[in-house]
């Protein structure tokens, strides 16, 4: 298993950037298949984006394409999410997630969570 941590979230305006990050710890960083989830206040966790054991195939959602990217750094054991022209409907709690091998967009297949950072985008 694995033990997740983010970092990085704040108080941004609309149209800047942040980049999070996700730190693991425990078994080996590359079996796992990332993603990062977000929820907003009154609203379920959605899907943002995932990424695979090798950092070869990202998916996003429709609501973040184009402007934040998925990475991984394996032998760092870190994942990164790159937000650029942030949005006050980016306005969430950021988690990172993890399950062994292959990418999926749906948050109950994932079985390893970090405790989530906050991103505020004001207008």
């Amino acid at each position: 298993q694995v033990q997740l941590v983010e970092s990085g979230g704040g108080r941004v305006q609309t149209g800047d950037s942040l980049r999070l990050s996700c730190a693991a710890s425990g078994d080996i960083f590359s079996n796992y298949a990332m993603a990062w989830f977000r929820q907003a206040p009154g609203k379920e966790q959605e899907f943002v984006a995932t990424i695979s054991t090798s950092g070869g195939s990202a998916i996003y959602a429709d609501s973040v394409k184009g402007r934040f990217t998925i990475s991984r750094d394996n032998a760092k054991k870190t994942v990164f999410l790159q937000m650029n022209g942030l949005k006050p409907e980016d306005t969430a709690v950021y988690y990172c997630a993890g399950r062994l091998l292959g990418q999926r967009v749906a948050r109950g297949e994932y079985d390893y969570w970090g405790q989530g950072t906050q991103v505020t985008v004001s207008s």
